[in-house]
């Protein structure tokens, strides 16, 4: 936003004044950031109950004048943005500013933080509470409010429903120690391990967001229910499924709980160690096919998005080089392309209450950070990069690779480990012969890393020479004419004539790899005439059929 646009917003904001989703601070250097926290929460969720789509915390500002005062908080451009990840540590669901804007007033610096609206039937809460506002002041939010919030899903989401048949007794105890560990991990910077472990079963689920007021959801099922009581959920088959394709065939279903099932499906996946050997180097770099925290990041996100109306199962697929992973429902906020760099934030949930037990028990986050995860994790394997398969309307296919497509993208990766993520993306497409945006190809061919003719594009010399894929560099470049006419005139000086046929099994096999059948069979007809022209060349034969001789 610039800061024309920022100056006509203030203006904006401070003719409406202080309400229930805007804040005014004069706000010091020393500004503590717990109550910016309290205020996040507050704010966050007064415009989710106001359907705004953000909420203002404002520095700068005299609370009791509406004047312009000047602000040095956090005065340094990197330390301010830092506040971001601070708040997102300490929120429930993890969440932070939308953006953090500084203008440059006449009257001083002020800065402006949009805080993005809490998501539909999820309030938010700093460090375990829940804040609103009253008017100008901070308060609790009450329970009206809470349920007001949670309200505004559980009618459509089919995760957060009561199954009033089921006790307690449904719950695998194993999965609730696991729970329990995974919770404490999260906040052990509040919560001590033991505490967790004898807080009553109840306590623990409703603090988990496992259940509604002690009521079994059909998340806790999910979750933390036994196999047997699977029944509860029917007739969804609430399995996720692992097939083994290829020479040998197999495959196994898991029920819940999905908290423990997730790593037996994982452990059912072929995983040895390959080898990629770097340029100029006898001890190769040894990776696993598959990087354990990347399935199950996979795997959660398919649990955390399917769409449960539709009664199907989620399916691991194993092939010989790849796991493909689907799970029902369309990918429902956005496109994939817009997680891959790790800034998008998921405003809305197809499966709000289990998305938020997931994040309470570490199984996945909710800022859209997962994506972006497994693209980096490919990245540092050395491996290509997810392929997401949308053409179902109703499906999602995500393709994780498990070995190298070309050993020159991998050698490049191990030698060039300063490559920005839009760069590899672009090469991951060069090497699966995808079409490369113009801008990104301009782009990677100013660094010379690759060359050739849209949409041929290439491995350039530059990448050989850090690749060592030198072989394949020289069957993909293009050699200059006196290359080929040399070819030429060494064959019939030795063989006295030769037909176009026998001048295209001469030169076909020596030109580049990157030329079409088509244009490899014009750059031969143009060398011809270029020869004939300059009187190195003639044809003794007919114009139909070319018989070709040194000219005398």
């Amino acid at each position: 936003m610039d800061q024309a646009r920022l100056n006509q917003l203030l203006t904006e904001l401070i003719a409406t004044w202080e309400n229930e989703v805007v804040e005014f601070k004069q706000a010091s250097n020393d500004y503590p950031t717990d109550d910016i926290g309290k205020y996040f929460s507050a704010l966050a969720n007064e415009a989710n109950l106001r359907g705004a789509e953000s909420a203002w915390l404002v520095f700068g500002v005299h609370n009791k004048t509406r004047s312009v005062v000047d602000s040095d908080y956090r005065p340094q451009l990197e330390r301010l943005q830092s506040l971001k990840m601070q708040i997102a540590e300490n929120a429930e669901p993890r969440m932070t500013f939308r953006d953090i804007h500084e203008l440059h007033h006449a009257d001083g610096r002020v800065v402006l933080f949009e805080i993005p609206a809490a998501p539909r039937g999820i309030p938010i809460a700093w460090k375990g509470h829940y804040y609103a506002r009253a008017g100008e002041s901070l308060t609790s939010l009450g329970l009206d409010k809470q349920d007001e919030i949670r309200s505004q899903t559980l009618a459509q989401d089919w995760t957060a429903q009561v199954v009033p048949a089921a006790t307690l007794a449904d719950l695998d105890t194993d999965a609730i120690s696991r729970a329990r560990d995974s919770f404490a991990r999260k906040y052990a910077n509040r919560f001590k391990a033991d505490e967790v472990a004898n807080w009553p079963l109840s306590t623990f689920l409703d603090r988990a967001r496992l259940t509604q007021n002690g009521q079994i959801t059909r998340t806790t099922l999910l979750l933390l229910g036994k196999a047997e009581a699977a029944f509860h959920l029917s007739p969804n088959p609430a399995q996720l499924t692992w097939k083994l394709e290829g020479q040998e065939r197999a495959y196994e279903h898991f029920g819940p709980p999905f908290l423990l099932s997730t790593t037996r499906l994982y452990q059912r996946i072929r995983n040895i160690q390959l080898r990629i050997l770097p340029q100029d180097e006898l001890i190769p770099v040894e990776v696993s096919k598959y990087d354990q925290k990347i399935v199950l990041e996979a795997l959660h996100n398919c649990i955390a998005h399917q769409d449960y109306a539709r009664n199907g199962r989620v399916v691991v697929t194993e092939l010989p080089d790849k796991l493909i992973f689907e799970n029902e429902g369309g990918f429902f906020e956005g496109q994939p392309d817009e997680y891959v760099e790790g800034h998008k934030t998921p405003r809305r949930y197809r499966n709000p209450f289990l998305a938020q037990a997931m994040a309470e028990l570490n199984m996945i986050d909710t800022m859209g950070y997962g994506i972006h995860q497994i693209y980096q994790g490919q990245v540092r394997r050395y491996f290509p990069l997810p392929d997401y398969d949308l053409s179902e309307p109703s499906a999602v296919k995500m393709t994780v690779y498990g070995g190298v497509v070309d050993p020159a993208y991998s050698r490049l990766l191990i030698q060039k480990t300063d490559l920005p993520l839009a760069d590899i993306l672009a090469l991951d497409r060069v090497q699966k012969k995808l079409p490369v945006p113009d801008e990104a190809a301009a782009r990677l061919k100013r660094m010379k890393l690759i060359e050739g003719r849209k949409p041929n594009y290439h491995v350039s010399a530059t990448v050989a020479e850090v690749t060592a894929n030198k072989a394949d560099y020289i069957r993909t470049r293009a050699q200059d004419d006196e290359f080929y006419a040399k070819l030429l005139k060494d064959y019939l000086e030795k063989f006295g004539q030769a037909s176009r046929a026998e001048i295209n099994t001469l030169l076909l096999p020596k030109l580049s790899d990157a030329l079409t059948e088509e244009q490899k069979d014009n750059k031969i007809a143009n060398l011809l005439t270029n020869l004939r022209r300059k009187g190195r060349i003639c044809n003794t034969g007919s114009r139909g059929h070319p018989i070709w001789k040194i000219a005398e």
